[in-house]
């Protein structure tokens, strides 16, 4: 299992310091919200920007906002590794997709959770990694929703079936205690806020959670 952090959840007074606490994860999760897409607004580039000369984890960007291919030079300059849009905030998911490997970024799609598994299928092949969100994007410290797990599990299977080399990512209520029914459903990738940030041993607990075995 591989874990990314979200800095959601993180003490924003002191992000340089919060982010070193978390370097032995795989990836950093940050989520930017325009207000727009989801009913809260987060942060921009600019902290992208300025944590990038800070940690060489991999940044996990994703956007939570309207028409995301406006917006998609900023985050490459910023420092962005890798880009995940939804499904649902753009008229056109493919070319957006493409777009965002022309430029030497991962490309990844994310859907929510009242959308369902199968309009990713086409996509797949743009992708790198696709994104289920398992609540409903906008706010953290949400609980998970089980029905969720089992769109996580036909996209894996769509994605064996079609032989691509694509992760399977879960983000919203997981952590430690049920990291294991998250790896049962095929996630390769989880994004942790409070139970990691939240820890007072952040490493113990990517540690716990990389250990994890599907």
């Amino acid at each position: 299992m591989k874990v990314s952090p979200s800095l959601l959840a993180a003490d924003f007074a002191d992000l340089k310091t919060a982010v070193a606490r978390i370097a032995t994860a795989d990836m950093l999760h940050l989520d930017v919200m325009d207000g727009i897409f989801v009913p809260n607004i987060s942060f921009g580039a600019g902290i992208i920007k300025a944590l990038r000369p800070h940690t060489d984890l991999f940044f996990d960007v994703h956007l939570m906002i309207e028409r995301p291919e406006r917006y998609l030079e900023d985050f490459k300059r910023a420092g962005a590794d890798g880009i995940s849009i939804h499904y649902e905030s753009t008229e056109s998911p493919a070319a957006v997709l493409k777009t965002i490997r022309e430029m030497g970024i991962s490309p990844a799609i994310t859907i929510s959770p009242d959308t369902p598994a199968e309009v990713v299928f086409p996509l797949l092949p743009l992708v790198d990694m696709v994104l289920i969100m398992t609540v409903y994007p906008g706010f953290g410290g949400q609980k998970l929703i089980p029905a969720c797990l089992q769109k996580a599990r036909a996209i894996k299977d769509e994605i064996l079936r079609q032989n691509l080399p694509v992760l399977v990512q879960a983000d919203g209520g997981v952590g430690p205690a049920n990291i294991a029914e998250v790896a049962a459903a095929g996630v390769d990738v989880a994004v942790a806020g409070s139970a990691v940030f939240g820890a007072a041993d952040p490493a113990a607990v990517i540690a716990a959670m990389k250990a994890t075995r599907k």
